[in-house]
């Protein structure tokens, strides 16, 4: 008998574990039996899906594509079966990945996962922060939430906000080194950067009264990868920084940071979407998450309403 749903449930172990043996171990069948049952997948396919490498057992890119397609799949036949056996009423439930922002994540995220994994307590959320770019495969999310141009792929979005990046320093630092007048004044000011790629080290700007647009590319004695260690610096008075007006709209309005060069900012938009891979059935505990967030983050970035 055709045993796909078995092989793929084999095949996700191994991807997860990258390991025959301890795959072996968790689906109680011996590793010869798992390691077997891979090559049978490549023959079926005529493809490669795992190599051995020094780090062990990787997917190559087609094993990527199966690895997320065999957990779709999965994922609807316990979600049918769960609806069967529950009267027709689809629960949440499952591990969900999501990866966010750091200080997007931490400013709103983090406040709803309590009511969320309250209200569905049989979903198990994986919650990871970083700034850089990820891939939703090779991380093995379900959730990105990412800010700026989304991607041409086949990834779907749902926007959660809408903000833009100003440029900002703290009253020390104007006080001791001046306010820029120009935006190549900059070059006299020392600027805090990210060490991601070149177009977050240049800066964008709009001629006051016209539509003129310019970039600068800017300079200074430090750098670093996410969002709240540069406000930190920002406000210790290291330099101007440019961050997400969502992240520092506080500091702006306690009078700890000033915006620089407030004539001259692009009022371009950072638009924050959930990013997430799209499918006709989309896993309830995905949508369920997803839809939790639009309901209770401003779409203007004026924080979290907490559910009671």
């Amino acid at each position: 008998m055709d045993n796909r749903a078995g092989e793929m449930d084999v095949f996700i172990r191994v991807a997860e574990l990258k390991s025959f043996s301890e795959a072996g171990r968790k689906l109680h069948l011996s590793p010869s039996a798992v390691s077997k049952l891979v090559p049978r997948i490549e023959d079926r396919l005529s493809t490669r899906l795992i190599v051995r490498s020094t780090r062990g057992l990787q997917l190559t890119p087609e094993g990527e594509i199966y690895l997320a397609r065999a957990r779709r799949v999965l994922d609807e036949i316990d979600d049918a079966e769960r609806t069967v056996a529950s009267g027709g009423k689809v629960v949440p439930r499952g591990r969900l990945r999501v990866n966010a922002p750091i200080a997007f994540g931490i400013k709103y995220v983090q406040p709803l996962i309590p009511a969320f994994l309250e209200r569905f307590p049989e979903v198990e959320l994986d919650f990871s922060l970083t700034d850089g770019i990820i891939d939703l495969l090779e991380e093995r999310a379900d959730i990105a939430i990412r800010s700026g141009p989304l991607p041409d792929s086949s990834l779907k979005a749902r926007k959660l906000i809408e903000s833009h990046r100003i440029l900002v320093a703290s009253p020390d630092y104007v006080a001791k080194h001046g306010q820029p007048a120009h935006p190549d004044d900059l070059a006299n000011h020392n600027c805090l950067r990210f060490n991601f790629p070149l177009p977050l080290n240049e800066w964008a700007f709009r001629t006051p009264g016209a539509q003129d647009r310019l970039t600068r590319t800017v300079s200074g004695n430090f750098m670093c990868d996410n969002g709240p260690s540069m406000r930190r610096m920002c406000l210790l008075g290291m330099g101007i920084a440019r961050l997400g007006h969502f992240h520092i709209q506080d500091d702006i309005a306690a009078g700890h940071l000033v915006e620089i060069l407030p004539d001259w900012a692009p009022k371009d938009e950072q638009l924050i979407h959930a990013i997430f891979a799209g499918h006709e059935h989309l896993a309830t505990r995905i949508r369920a998450f997803i839809d939790f967030l639009t309901d209770h983050i401003d779409p203007m970035g004026n924080g979290v309403r907490i559910p009671a």
